[in-house]
This record gives C-alpha cells, structure tokens and sequence, in this order.
C-alpha cells in the first residue's frame, strides 16, 4: 500500500481500486479499518477509489500523541492526502463516522473539494441529534423479520443501559438492509477492523463546534450527494434529511430497502446512483 508521512510524523496508507475519476474515501466506525468499505459495490469499475486509512487504524501507523485521534485533529490528514496526490481539489466520498471528518474538512478546505458524497452519515458534527423514537419507527419496517423480536429486545436493553456482549450481537441485522450471507460476513470482522482507544477519542470533548459548523455549511457550494438507506436505524433518514437541508447544493437520495452497508444491500443501485453524481 502507498504510504505518506504528515505533519506530525505519523505513517498514512491507502489503497488505490479502479481507475478514473480519483476519489478520496474516508472510513466510518469511528476509527475502523477501512477494508470494511471493499470496492463499495463496484464503485471501483467506475471511478478510482483513493482509501485512506486513519491513523491507528488498517495499515496506518500509530500517532506519538493518542489525542490526535480526536476527529478535528484529522483534517490535517486529509489534506495532507491531498497535498500528497497532487490533486487541487477533490471529490470526497464518506461513510457513516467518516462523514463528521469530512464536514470538518469542507468547513476548513471549502475550496478544496469538487463535490462531496456522504453515505448514511453522521450527524454528529452538525449537533443533529438521533432519537432512540426515530430508530423505533425505522425498526418498525423490519417487523416481519425472524430475527427482529430478539433484535427489538436488545435494542431495548440498550437503550434502558444494561446491555450484554449478547445484545449487542442481536442488533446486528438491524444495520443491514439483507440480513444474509453477505451481511453476516461483513459483520463478523467488524470488531478485529475497529480501534477502540481511537474512537472513544475521535468524538471527545472539543472535537466539534456544531453552531459553527452549521454556519460555515451555509456558505459551503460544492455539489453534494446525501445518500440514505431507508431501513437504516443507525442513520435514520429523517435526520439524514435534516442534515441535507444544511447544504446549499446538496441532493437527498433515498436507498430502497438500503441499511447503514448500503453498497451491501444492492450494489448496482447504489453504484449507479454515485457514479452518476460523479459525472461517470
């Protein structure tokens, strides 16, 4: 994997898929490994993707000073990805965690991004909150499940703040739109691909600024696609949609049947519906 050296000394990898229009992808979590993203649903076939993983996480190296996990920290990352390719400007895709590092860049760096693409996101960084009624109503579409009344106890074990190892396991199919053979693999490496000292630091005390980031957003043109999965519990549309309204130039689109992996759920709706974004 290539590798870049920041400011601070710290060793960044990435992974180049694809060729084409170049890419630059940040990973959820927080802090995970961003193999978890793969070739986002063949995304790959249609633009290069230019994967970075964060520092401590994948094959990025550790920083010197853990408090540099704290996401504003890590702007500097990315534009120092950017400095690295060369690139004036870029298109900046995110998921999920990955999309309050992305807000943070484009309110820094406005002028460094062509067109911005956040992918069931968090909305953290905005001071929009989720309500546990707003996962509630989602979770009501997924009622004919086997799984869903062991996944509604759990959910609500969570919520009252006495979960187990085991709760946290039953939920899982509430994160995909198909809970299948695909979806059980996915999840299987997900605690291995996450770094647990770096994401409780990634949120931590003074990370965000939502009134000002709020602000800043209002003057912030770039193109910007905000894609939500319409059975999504971890990025409840409706607060997705909050979010959207903060970008002038933003377009909400809506996955059918799209969980938080929504590449997972139907590869060729979700590629289409990005490349198009993109102009490929």
């Amino acid at each position: 994997m290539p590798v870049l050296s920041t400011h601070d000394g710290t060793q960044l990898a990435y992974r180049v898929l694809g060729e084409g229009t170049p890419v630059v992808c940040l990973a959820g979590g927080p802090m995970r490994d961003s193999v978890y993203l793969g070739d986002l649903g063949g995304l790959a076939d249609r633009v290069k993707l230019i994967i970075l993983d964060c520092r401590g996480t994948g094959k990025s190296g550790p920083p010197a000073d853990p408090a540099s996990y704290r996401c504003d920290h890590l702007v500097a990352d990315v534009e120092a990805l950017r400095e690295h390719l060369g690139y004036d400007e870029v298109n900046l895709l995110a998921h999920s965690a990955g999309a309050d590092l992305a807000v943070l860049y484009a309110v820094r760096y406005p002028y460094r991004i062509s067109r911005l693409v956040l992918i069931t996101p968090s909305t953290q960084s905005s001071g929009i909150e989720v309500s546990s009624d707003m996962r509630r109503q989602v979770m009501q579409a997924r009622i004919d499940e086997p799984w869903f009344d062991a996944a509604s106890a759990a959910f609500e074990a969570i919520q009252a703040g006495r979960a187990t190892v085991d709760d946290l396991a039953a939920i899982a199919p509430l994160t995909y739109g198909r809970w299948d053979a695909a979806a059980h693999a996915h999840r299987a490496e997900a605690d291995e691909q996450r770094n647990a000292e770096a994401a409780a630091r990634y949120a931590a005390e003074g990370a965000f600024d939502p009134a000002g980031t709020r602000t800043a957003l209002g003057s912030f043109t770039a193109p910007t696609l905000v894609l939500a999965g319409d059975v999504d519990v971890s990025a409840p549309q409706r607060a997705v949609a909050e979010f959207a309204g903060l970008f002038p130039n933003a377009t909400l689109v809506v996955q059918p049947g799209g969980g938080h992996y929504p590449w997972l759920d139907d590869p060729a709706w979700f590629t289409m519906t990005v490349a198009t974004f993109l102009g490929r």
